[in-house]
């Protein structure tokens, strides 16, 4: 099979974006948007869900770091979506909790072609550092989108902001590793239609 790859570069007024997103990875990460919260955010994605993502966004952060976590999204689902392919052999599905101390996140995810977004996490601080929490929920609408993809996220309890945050981003991780996952009993499309994406 031909390597999963998706490579994807987005320019526009308010952001300059360059994704490679390999799916059949080790884990490896190279990520710099210019926002230090979420690139510790997407190497979680890369490590925990051991597919290889390398990042380079310069984005308009004088205003502040919407543009470029959105746009980042959109590139990342775009990368996604062309890494798959068909979808042909894939596992399609995949769910994972993931506790971090005080809180467990759920992440469950549908290679379905249909985009949607359920965000169920109330997070308590407006920031973590100079990240605004509710681009959380920002990128990740982004990502799913462009993608695709049929992606339910929760936060079942927390206190701590950055532990619900980084809980979110591994148990996305950890789902998304395993619904992309080749598996030798699927020679076809995962779906009765007989197509995906």
């Amino acid at each position: 099979m031909a390597a999963r790859i998706g490579q994807v570069t987005r320019k526009t007024r308010e952001t300059d974006v360059a994704v490679t997103w390999r799916l059949d990875g080790a884990g490896r990460a190279e990520i710099d948007t210019g926002v230090p919260f979420f690139d510790h955010m997407l190497d979680q994605i890369a490590r925990h869900g051991l597919t290889d993502l390398t990042v380079r966004t310069v984005g308009d952060l004088h205003i502040d770091a919407h543009h470029t976590v959105e746009d980042t999204g959109i590139a990342l689902g775009q990368a996604l979506r062309l890494a798959l392919g068909d979808g042909r052999s894939i596992r399609r599905y995949g769910s994972a909790f993931v506790p971090f101390d005080e809180t467990l996140a759920f992440a469950a995810i549908d290679i379905s072609g249909r985009p949607y977004l359920v965000f169920d996490a109330a997070l308590p601080a407006q920031k973590v550092g100079n990240f605004d929490s509710e681009l959380v929920q920002e990128f990740f609408r982004a990502l799913a989108f462009n993608a695709g993809i049929t992606l339910h996220l929760k936060v079942h309890y927390g206190q701590n902001t950055h532990h619900m945050i980084e809980a979110l981003f591994k148990a996305f991780a950890r789902a998304l590793g395993e619904a992309v996952a080749l598996d030798p009993r699927v020679t076809d499309i995962p779906s009765t239609k007989g197509a995906l994406l």
